[in-house]
């Protein structure tokens, strides 16, 4: 008799351990190069990023012109509340993986920061900076590069300050993205749909060039 049930292929343990040792090499490749230059400004920065504080200071910059600027805030903020409730409230929690260890005799203490209690994965901090980026740009393009070049940023000093693997940035990433684009189709539904009429009006206020 012909068995007609497709298989279920097997969890790729193997690759999954693969990935989990490169995260982990490319991680302590980072540790143990000396930039004595950049250690100070990327503590600063990753500091600068707790709770978004970066973002948030820029969309409150934002939201002082009506128009495409106020709306690119507004969105921008949304996203950042999609992307840090979904990494901190369903990523920490369903995958759990541990910090990186940072041992104490570390070559470069300085350029650390505090190690955050919360699980690794996914990196919120990242999440929320590309999160904000990313729906901030389509609708104001003149911030595009420069908010894309700072979210990179404060990824990349996470893994630099011993807090996050780099696989924790690049999840992070992904997320953020994904809550922008969520944001970002939600509004255009609203627009499309007309819910968002009042909004709408109180965003491009005193702009006619929309």
């Amino acid at each position: 008799m012909i068995d007609h049930h497709p298989r279920q292929q097997p969890v790729p343990q193997g690759l999954l351990r693969d990935l989990a040792s490169l995260d982990r090499v490319l991680y302590e490749a980072v540790t143990v190069t000396s930039t004595p230059t950049l250690d100070s400004a990327l503590r600063r920065l990753s500091a600068a990023a707790d709770h978004s504080k970066i973002s948030l200071v820029i969309a409150a910059g934002l939201a002082l012109r009506p128009g495409r600027s106020r709306r690119a805030a507004v969105l921008g903020v949304a996203a950042i509340g999609v992307a840090s409730t979904t990494a901190n409230l369903l990523g920490k929690r369903l995958v759990r993986r541990p910090r990186p260890h940072r041992a104490e005799d570390s070559p470069f203490p300085g350029r650390h920061v505090p190690m955050p209690a919360s699980a690794s994965f996914p990196s919120g901090h990242t999440a929320s900076a590309v999160a904000f980026a990313a729906a901030v740009g389509p609708v104001f393009p003149a911030v595009t590069v420069p908010l894309g070049l700072l979210a990179c940023a404060v990824g990349y000093s996470r893994v630099h300050t011993g807090v996050h693997y780099p696989g924790d940035v690049i999840a992070g990433a992904v997320l953020g993205t994904g809550a922008a684009a969520t944001v970002l189709a939600t509004a255009a539904h609203w627009d499309r749909s007309g819910s968002g009429s009042a909004v709408a009006r109180w965003l491009t206020r005193g702009t006619s060039n929309r």
